[in-house]
């Protein structure tokens, strides 16, 4: 299950980067004080080892919702 609200993060499941570190084109506020590239960066480097990207797709990547809420504690971030 994705988000399907810009403002709160679903119980359960997986969200898109977008619905983490904000999109201006689709009107949402980022959650987290860090950049796109500096979150990909950071899953790379395994800054935050519980957090998985999960392919859905494709051209589809997901985060567990559960692991963004623990990122959004960690970095003081709004959920």
């Amino acid at each position: 299950m994705l988000a399907t609200t810009k403002s709160q993060l679903p119980e359960t499941g997986f969200v898109r980067i977008w619905d983490v570190v904000g999109d201006k084109k689709r009107g949402i506020s980022p959650r987290i004080p860090i950049g796109r590239t500096t979150f990909l960066n950071h899953i790379k480097a395994k800054k935050w080892p519980y957090l998985k990207p999960v392919k859905l797709g494709d051209r589809t990547t997901a985060y567990k919702v559960e692991d963004i809420r623990r990122l959004i504690n960690e970095l003081g971030g709004e959920e």
